[in-house]
């Protein structure tokens, strides 16, 4: 199947807006501050660990050619290079 390539701002407001609207509640727990969280922005399937990359395998297998997008759970970003992420309270 072809796939309409998409800018990385799409893929981005995507996913936010899918982890807003219906994920957001379901993985925004205390065991999983800090954990990334990883979906695919085509089927709205989602995976959660400690860094994201079993997440994107996980999701890959069905889906070899998803678009997928992290999010780090209760963060304003995934990543600093600063050493210093802010908590999205």
């Amino acid at each position: 199947m072809q796939s309409i390539l998409l800018s990385r701002e799409e893929v981005a407001r995507r996913a936010k807006e899918l982890y807003e609207n219906s994920i957001r509640q379901q993985v925004e727990r205390e065991e999983n501050i800090g954990k990334m969280v990883i979906i695919n922005i085509e089927t709205g399937e989602y995976a959660v660990d400690k860094t994201g990359l079993e997440s994107a395998h996980l999701l890959r297998k069905n889906h070899p050619f998803a678009r997928l997008y992290g999010i780090r759970i209760g963060y304003k970003v995934a990543v600093s290079f600063c050493g210093f992420l802010e908590r999205d309270l």
